[in-house]
């Protein structure tokens, strides 16, 4: 359905705050999800500069706005602009859905988390007990490692370039877990790494490394058959490719951003979300965005 016609058919009261966003595939998602569900919603494109976030998370304050999402780069930042925040973002550090309440306020919500946790479900994977590799320790690389850890996985193992970040990450998920995982940080040209991915059952790329279709974040030679590799790109990406060359099973970024919206789109709606149709529309609009 063209822009025009979707706007015509009701109010704006939810969209993603970030920057650059013009990529986005989440209108796609939420606009089939409203109208599957007979709602006459629709889902706008914020870009927004830092500058510029407190006046739009602000705005979300008035009716008829339900909230939003929030991309990069203000998932840190928007946890200081909402009057509450539910115990799975307090835990990662950084918000990605916005609640309108009955009230006005503001609830801070991180649906990433379990969102990556149900498509590791979706590949019929179950972290409980599995040896885990985890590339980056950035805003994403927190929402996979503590939604990982939530669910029983063994051993993780911290693959970034600055130590700092990732033993930053490895505290806060010591605070908050209630059993003893082994939790390791590596370098990326830590020559443990090919023995630890020889014994790991999951590997995570939550780095942008593969955007450019060309980079790879580590040698292929380390990749085996008995890996799910996973980035969180939600395209065909080197790491992929090489994956799959190897006999690996793997998935893209696309089913987590599927499964994060539906959670996003019941907390603003009450409504349960129609999987099936939003995971459709990700996939008619990301092959469209590729043509």
């Amino acid at each position: 359905m063209p822009e025009s016609a979707l706007m015509a058919a009701g109010p704006v009261t939810t969209g993603l705050i970030g920057l650059p966003i013009a990529h986005s595939l989440s209108p796609a998602l939420h606009h089939a999800a409203f109208r599957a569900c007979g709602l006459p919603d629709n889902y706008a494109l914020w870009p927004t500069e830092a500058d510029q976030l407190p006046a739009r998370v602000s705005a979300l304050r008035q009716p008829p706005m339900r909230g939003a999402n929030v991309t990069i780069p203000h998932k840190s930042a928007a946890l200081a602009l909402v009057d509450a925040l539910d115990p799975v973002a307090q835990a990662i550090g950084a918000v990605n859905t916005i609640v309108r309440q009955a009230d006005g306020s503001l609830l801070g919500l991180n649906t990433d988390s379990a969102g990556f946790v149900a498509a590791l479900q979706q590949a019929d994977f179950d972290p409980s007990g599995r040896n885990i590799v985890l590339l980056g320790a950035g805003g994403a690389a927190r929402a996979v490692a503590h939604g990982l850890i939530a669910h029983g996985a063994r051993c993780l193992t911290v693959v970034n370039r600055t130590a700092e970040h990732a033993e930053s990450l490895l505290a806060d998920l010591l605070a908050a877990t209630p059993y003893d995982p082994d939790l390791f940080i590596l370098a990326p040209n830590d020559p443990d790494l090919p023995d630890l991915l020889r014994v790991a059952n999951l590997l995570v790329n939550a780095t942008p490394v593969g955007r450019d279709d060309r980079s790879l974040p580590l040698p292929p030679t380390m990749l085996h058959a008995q890996l799910l590799v996973c980035d969180l790109l939600y395209r065909s990406t080197p790491l992929l490719r090489a994956a799959q060359a190897a006999g690996a099973h793997t998935q893209d970024g696309l089913e987590m951003l599927v499964q994060q919206a539906t959670l996003a789109f019941t907390a603003w709606t009450g409504y349960a979300a129609p999987v099936d149709v939003m995971r459709a529309a990700g996939e008619q609009a990301r092959a469209t965005a590729h043509s």
